[in-house]
């Protein structure tokens, strides 16, 4: 039997995509987005007190869990864009349906990785890190931090779920909860604090774990006490469709083989520094961080273009999406580089409550990288709207090949610069525009140039 609420309300987004609406929905959405990248900061900043061998281990295997939560983002954000499409064209019941299965689907891949993780975890981490020092370290923080995989992917489905329904806002306090809880347990846990014995990079681990955990029990209590229509008996179990799985399953698989290749090729790049030396990869370290911190406004931007555009699909509203995708990567690049310019051409002065040491010397030596990535910044913040929008159609395999392709070009790249040249760590970050320029040119040209438009008029009818 169909609830009354769902018979009678139309949810369908009323609102045209004005700057002011773009940005009240992209700010939670950025935060939401950017959880794991908050974590990785945090965790980055407090061992990089700590002890230089273990903010030199971070490097790697925090971009190993990235990879690792990525996947369940990116199966979260194929959950998002059919809820999104289900939010456009009025369907409530579509909605319940794809988040209750999104759900399941989370909760099982979960299973999965923990466990993998739990037997194979440092086969899977010595692929990519040679010293031996570095993969135990590695270790001692993967342990603990694999306790969060079900908390974390359970977490991105709801984030997906009031993404995908335009109603993100509790995203901001749930984001700021987990931010403070992780700073908290790091400070406690990784120093030895108020009684707790000092663990290290492995307190870092688990002071994450306990994070998520506590923004996932957060978000939950929040959605029980809730009165919003859509919100109101989500937990009564509604009819389960086999089909929806798949369905979820087939647009999402392309979007983390996307996230695979991208944040792989990341991992290859800190492996392929590693060899540069053990100094040469703390300076890399440090250019992560701030390349992660400044990514967040870029996240939450093409996270929220992926919204936007289906639900202007569920609409049939084809003309709007150019426009739209417009605005947003306006919006995007100028918020983008106002934070970006200043950070990386004055690091020493604004970065020091993040960095400050009597020894300074690491930021001053990422100093000709940070112009580089001023650069990087700019097509990043450019090519990533454009390129999600087209991910928010549904061109998530064309969006696979595009990455797969890319990807292998800038890795070889790379290597021929860090193997057969004497250009050393400069020109190795240098080659991220490159990586850059590709994305962005190609999707300009799917854009402005193909007749993406007619395509999907004819899949609608």
């Amino acid at each position: 039997m169909v609830e009354p609420f769902l018979q009678n309300t139309d949810t369908r987004l009323k609102t045209k995509t004005t700057y002011k609406n773009i940005i009240s929905l992209s700010i939670p959405i950025m935060l939401g987005s950017a959880v794991q990248n908050i974590i990785a900061v945090s965790d980055s900043v407090f061992l990089y007190h700590k002890s230089a061998l273990e903010f030199q281990a971070i490097s790697i295997v925090s971009i190993f869990y990235l990879i690792v939560s990525a996947i369940g983002f990116g199966f979260s954000r194929g959950g998002q864009i059919l809820i999104a499409r289900q939010h456009g064209a009025g369907n409530l019941i579509g909605i319940k349906r794809h988040f209750y299965t999104l759900l399941i689907f989370e909760f099982f891949l979960a299973a999965i990785i923990f466990l993998s993780i739990r037997f194979f975890g440092e086969q899977m981490l010595g692929l990519f890190i040679d010293d031996h020092l570095l993969l135990e370290k590695g270790m001692e923080y993967l342990r603990p931090r694999s306790l969060g995989i079900f908390f974390s992917y359970l977490g991105v489905g709801i984030v997906a779920y009031y993404t995908g329904i335009s109603k993100p806002k509790f995203i901001v306090i749930d984001t700021l909860y987990l931010a403070i809880i992780n700073i908290v347990f790091n400070y406690i846990l990784i120093f030895g604090k108020f009684g707790f014995d000092e663990l290290g990079i492995a307190g870092a681990g688990l002071a994450s774990s306990l994070a998520e955990f506590a923004a996932f029990g957060l978000f939950v209590f929040y959605m029980i006490l809730e009165r919003h229509p859509v919100v109101e008996n989500i937990f009564k179990r509604p009819e389960l469709d086999l089909k929806l799985f798949s369905e979820i399953f087939n647009i999402s698989f392309n979007i983390v083989l996307q996230v695979i290749v991208g944040l792989g090729s990341w991992l290859i790049f800190f492996g392929i520094i590693e060899n540069l030396g053990r100094h040469e990869l703390g300076i890399s370290n440090i250019i992560r961080v701030i390349y992660l911190i400044l990514s967040v406004p870029t996240w939450g931007f093409a996270t929220a273009m992926n919204t936007i555009t289906s639900n202007l699909i569920g609409k049939s509203a084809y003309s709007e999406i150019i426009p739209a995708t417009n605005k947003v990567t306006l919006l995007n690049f100028t918020i983008t580089m106002a934070i970006s310019v200043p950070v990386l051409v004055f690091p020493e002065q604004l970065l020091y409550p993040f960095f400050g040491k009597e020894d300074m010397s690491l930021i001053q030596e990422a100093q000709p990288i940070f112009y580089i990535l001023i650069a990087i910044m700019a097509l990043f913040s450019i090519g990533s709207i454009y390129f999600d929008s087209l991910i928010g159609m549904g061109k998530t395999a064309w969006g696979f090949i595009l990455k797969l392709i890319t990807s292998g070009l800038y890795l070889m790249l790379l290597y021929v610069v860090v193997e057969y040249s004497t250009y050393g760590l400069k020109m190795a970050w240098a080659t991220e525009i490159f990586y850059w320029i590709i994305i962005s040119f190609v999707s300009l040209y799917y854009f402005f140039f193909l007749d993406w438009k007619k395509e999907l008029e004819t899949s609608s009818s």
